[in-house]
């Protein structure tokens, strides 16, 4: 029997069914916020993950899956959404600004762990096109939204700014010194990025204790983002939006500038806690050659990780379940237009009364309507299952009473 491969996983009901319930939030609070769908390749040219993510990442350095086409180009399946968007805003034309909303697998060579695989699966908003830090707020905002949406609890948004490049030429060199000073109690990754990603080293858990004093990004602001990042706490603050200060969080990517951000839930507890995170990536547009910078901001939120901080199954997963004791032919017919009419419907037909009101239960419906020799007239037997309602009713009251459950 060939198994799945190592990190990746099969998701199958029941647990689909929250997956499912994520989404379906997802499509309508990012519709709701004014984002329309982008659907995007899998499989990219290398190049634009090097140029954009950065050579220097890790995500390039040793998680990509890349490879060579038989067409002799260098081809990698996305390990992010951002890199490909910009491509595709910039490749046409760029005009003006863009929102849109993604979801789908992306592909990193990780040691697997809870939180951590190495196929995972994303949903994703950005914002192009605006500097504004309006569209900061509202990019964190949708992504608490559908945070409470789906129900988890303990949201906690951690918030820093690390400047512009401009603010980073003195700041960088001053960690870099710091750092220097401390190299041989530095872990062998952290020492590697003195000199080539030195931000980077802030937020490396192995080396806390080491960098526990050393400066920060947001102490060191030049006049124009200090503003904006004060903009984006007021806005978050007048949305109701609550957040903590996280001078160390600096973001894994090499795109990002000012604005940064990771959101976490007490609901979930792993090596890898954060639910997702985002933040500003303005110099990512000329990072993969497009003629001037583009604003943009945006977010990546783990569905796995939010499934797992969802409550449990809460809801009905169908509205009815028809049992037959009389014709299946005439049940398949009304079970089609329950369908059409927009209710969520099931049946088994073909087995005992007994054994279809035992699949009824295990389905997750509201409610059983039975089709017997009532039915002809014009009434159903219908039984709650998340009360004690049991009665006939004419057939076409069943969507009312339906409702009512």
């Amino acid at each position: 029997m060939i198994s799945r491969l190592k990190g990746t996983d099969d998701i199958l009901p029941p647990d689909s069914r929250r997956w499912r319930e994520l989404l379906r939030a997802f499509d309508e609070i990012s519709e709701r916020f004014g984002y329309d769908p982008a659907l995007m390749p899998a499989l990219e040219a290398t190049e634009l993950f090097a140029r954009g993510v950065g050579e220097g990442t890790e995500v390039v350095e040793k998680q990509m899956y890349t490879f060579t086409d038989r067409g002799g180009r260098s081809v990698t399946l996305r390990p992010e959404f951002t890199a490909g968007i910009v491509r595709a805003f910039v490749g046409g034309g760029a005009q003006g600004s863009l929102k849109v909303a993604a979801a789908g697998p992306q592909f990193r060579y990780e040691q697997p762990q809870k939180g951590r695989r190495r196929q995972f699966f994303q949903v994703d908003v950005e914002y192009l096109g605006e500097a504004a830090p309006r569209a900061d707020v509202e990019v964190i905002e949708l992504s608490y939204r559908l945070l409470e949406m789906v129900g988890v609890e303990g949201i906690s948004i951690h918030l820093n700014s690390i400047g512009d490049a401009a603010d980073r030429i003195s700041y960088r060199e001053l960690l870099r010194r710091y750092l220097v000073e401390r190299h041989d109690d530095l872990s062998e990754d952290a020492r590697r990025r003195i000199d080539t990603n030195p931000l980077r080293v802030l937020d490396s858990k192995v080396d806390a204790q080491v960098v526990a004093e050393a400066p920060v990004p947001i102490d060191h602001l030049g006049e124009e983002t200090a503003a904006h990042f004060a903009a984006v706490r007021n806005g978050l603050e007048a949305v109701g939006v609550p957040y903590e200060i996280a001078p160390r969080l600096v973001r894994g990517l090499d795109y990002y500038n000012r604005t940064v951000f990771e959101i976490f839930s007490s609901s979930f507890e792993a090596a890898q806690a954060s639910l997702g995170g985002g933040g500003r990536y303005d110099p990512l547009a000329e990072m993969i050659g497009a003629p001037r910078t583009v604003p943009a901001v945006g977010v990546a939120l783990g569905c796995d990780r939010i499934v797992a901080a969802m409550p449990e199954e809460s809801t009905a997963r169908l509205d009815l379940f028809v049992a037959v004791a009389g014709d299946d032919a005439v049940a398949q017919r009304w079970v089609s237009d329950l369908r059409q009419a927009g209710l969520r419907v099931d049946w088994s037909p073909g087995r005992s009364l007994r054994s279809q009101f035992k699949a009824g239960d295990r389905s997750g419906a509201r409610g059983v309507a039975i089709v017997g020799d009532e039915w002809s007239e014009g009434e159903v037997t219908v039984k709650s299952l998340v009360g004690d309602d049991e009665r006939r009713i004419p057939i076409e009251e069943v969507g009312e009473w339906v409702s009512a459950l």
